[in-house]
């Protein structure tokens, strides 16, 4: 999988490069009327692409965050109904027990 991966991202560095040595002609970027601004059209691009990549790593990670706090709340409204704390092997760090996790009752 890693392989696919490092393929993927030469293929998207190559089609980036390709593009900034193609599109190096200036371009204005108007803001509501109230500012320009003018760079090469590559760095326009680069921006935007940046901006994306940043906008899905944020909502990655918020979804990350909210499904470790839904799965830690389950776990602990198992232990409670239960009612008995979770027993691990002596020494041995936690979740790393066979059989250890939601569904696995001792």
């Amino acid at each position: 999988m890693a392989f696919v991966r490092w393929i993927v991202v030469a293929v998207v560095f190559v089609a980036l490069l390709y593009l900034s040595l193609l599109n190096s002609q200036p371009a204005r970027l108007t803001f509501f009327n109230v500012a320009t601004w003018e760079a090469p059209l590559v760095v326009v691009v680069f921006i935007a692409f940046a901006c994306g990549v940043a906008a899905g790593l944020l909502a990655g990670a918020l979804r990350t965050s909210r499904l470790k706090r839904q799965l830690n709340k389950l776990r602990r409204e198992h232990h409670a109904a239960v009612g008995e704390p979770l027993v691990l092997p002596a020494g041995a760090p936690p979740g790393t027990s066979p059989a250890s996790g939601p569904g696995f009752e001792r």
